[in-house]
C-alpha cells in the first residue's frame, strides 16, 4: 500500500521494507494548454550528494546526457522529449545495496529544458508527481504529488533518498528554484 506524503514529509524507507534494496523513482507531469508554438520539455536529474550537500564532480549528476553513475548504483532510463501518456514520464532507477558510502543523499530534481528561451515555468505545468517503487515487485511505496505551489519556477527539487542510521529516508521536498538547473547546478557544487 502506498503511502502519500505532503511537502516536508520525511518517511524511513528500507526500515518499514527489509529487504528493499533496489527502488525505481517515477516522475511524472503534465502540462497546461500552452500557445507558446514550442515544444515543452520537462527532464528529470539525479544529483548524488557528500554530507555537505554537494556532488563531488559532473559525474554526479546523472540526466539524460549521463545516464549512470560511475558503479551503475544509479541509472536514468532515458529522456521523454513530449511527456505525452498517462504515469511516469522519466524514470531513475537506484540500487540502494550499491550507493557509494561518500554519497549521504540523493535528490531527484525536475527542470524545464531551454525554460527561460521558450517562455516557459512551473506555473503552465499541472499533476507533477515523484514516486517509489520496489523494483523487485512493482508496488508503489510512497509518492508525492507537488500540488500547484509553482509559479515563475523553472526547476523544482521534488525530493531526496537520504541515510540515516544507516537506513535510507525519503523527504519530500517540493523547492521551485527560478534560475532553473543553472540554480540547482550552483547550489549543489558543481559551478
Amino acid at each position: 500500500m502506498s503511502i502519500s506524503l505532503s511537502k516536508g514529509q520525511k518517511i524511513d524507507l528500507t526500515k518499514t521494507n527489509p529487504g528493499l534494496t533496489k527502488v525505481l523513482i517515477g516522475l511524472g507531469w503534465d502540462t497546461n494548454k500552452y500557445d507558446g508554438g514550442k515544444d515543452f520539455d520537462l527532464d528529470a536529474s539525479a544529483f548524488l550528494l557528500n554530507g555537505a550537500g554537494k556532488a563531488s564532480s559532473e559525474k554526479d549528476f546523472i540526466f539524460y546526457n549521463n545516464l549512470k553513475s560511475t558503479n551503475g548504483a544509479i541509472e536514468h532510463t532515458g529522456d521523454n522529449l513530449t511527456g505525452e501518456g498517462d504515469g511516469d514520464d522519466e524514470q531513475i532507477k537506484v540500487n540502494l545495496a550499491t550507493v557509494p558510502a561518500e554519497v549521504e543523499k540523493v535528490s531527484f530534481c525536475i527542470t524545464i529544458h531551454e525554460a527561460n528561451e521558450r517562455g516557459q515555468n512551473f506555473g503552465q505545468v499541472t499533476n507533477a508527481f515523484v514516486r517509489i517503487v520496489n523494483e523487485d515487485t512493482g508496488a508503489e511505496l510512497i509518492r508525492y504529488d507537488l500540488g500547484e505551489d509553482f509559479s515563475v519556477e523553472t526547476a523544482v527539487v521534488v525530493g531526496e533518498l537520504y541515510r540515516h542510521g544507516g537506513e535510507w529516508k525519503f523527504n519530500a521536498v517540493g523547492s521551485g528554484y527560478k534560475d532553473g538547473l543553472a540554480g540547482l547546478v550552483k547550489d549543489f557544487g558543481l559551478m
